[in-house]
């Protein structure tokens, strides 16, 4: 199987990072090597935002299946189309009954 995009220019950014750290290397060929560092890091960071965006977390519905709920790294929990997520219909099922969720 071959290696993702991903882990091939991790580990080409490790070899830049040794490759400073170590020094020895003329002024121009350090400020290259920079450079390509950050080109590295922003492609990896990139890629690591599009698999967080993938993640998902399972939760259980008010009947007790399992459902699948996009991963929601802040406070806004609404969809764009402006539907709320399935653990905040249940939160307001909830409320209006007067139980508690968990």
């Amino acid at each position: 199987m071959a290696e993702s995009k991903f882990e091939k220019d991790l580990e080409k950014l490790e070899q830049v990072v040794e490759a400073l750290e170590t020094g020895g290397l003329s002024l121009d060929d350090a400020l290259k090597r920079f450079e390509e560092g950050i080109k590295l890091a922003r492609r990896c960071e990139k890629a690591l935002g599009e698999a967080e965006k993938k993640i998902e977390i399972l939760t259980k519905n008010a009947q007790g299946d399992l459902v699948a709920e996009p991963f929601a790294d802040d406070e806004d929990t609404e969809d764009p189309a402006g539907e709320k997520t399935v653990l905040e219909k249940k939160n307001d099922d909830a409320e209006t009954e007067g139980e508690l969720l968990f």
